[in-house]
């Protein structure tokens, strides 16, 4: 069975449109999640822009793995993509949390 390379070059076209779709969605998903983040008030303590901060810094960190998953290539590309993305995250975690006990503590325990 001969294929026809007319309907693989338009599946090709038609693949290739969607993903860009998807890609400017998520791109202005992105960039209302980083406005609303900014917009909202932290109260005016070190906690509260710590706690701002560190959530545009993750939101940021969730972008650029999207970004890197829709370049993947094959299975083993997403797979390293996302140990990597886990690994910096719970090490990310670890250290946001870490701060932000101190700061509290700072600020309640005086």
């Amino acid at each position: 069975m001969a294929k026809d390379p007319k309907a693989s070059e338009e599946i090709s076209a038609m693949t290739k449109g969607g993903m860009e779709q998807v890609r400017e969605g998520m791109e202005t998903y992105f960039n209302f999640l980083k406005q609303t983040i900014s917009a909202f008030p932290s109260g005016g303590t070190e906690f509260g822009e710590k706690l701002k901060t560190y959530s545009e810094k993750n939101l940021l960190a969730a972008q650029e793995y999207v970004n890197k998953m829709s370049q993947a290539k094959t299975v083993q590309d997403a797979i390293q993509i996302q140990t990597e993305f886990m690994r910096g995250q719970f090490s990310t975690l670890g250290e946001q949390a870490r701060e932000l006990f101190e700061t509290f503590s700072k600020t309640t325990f005086p």
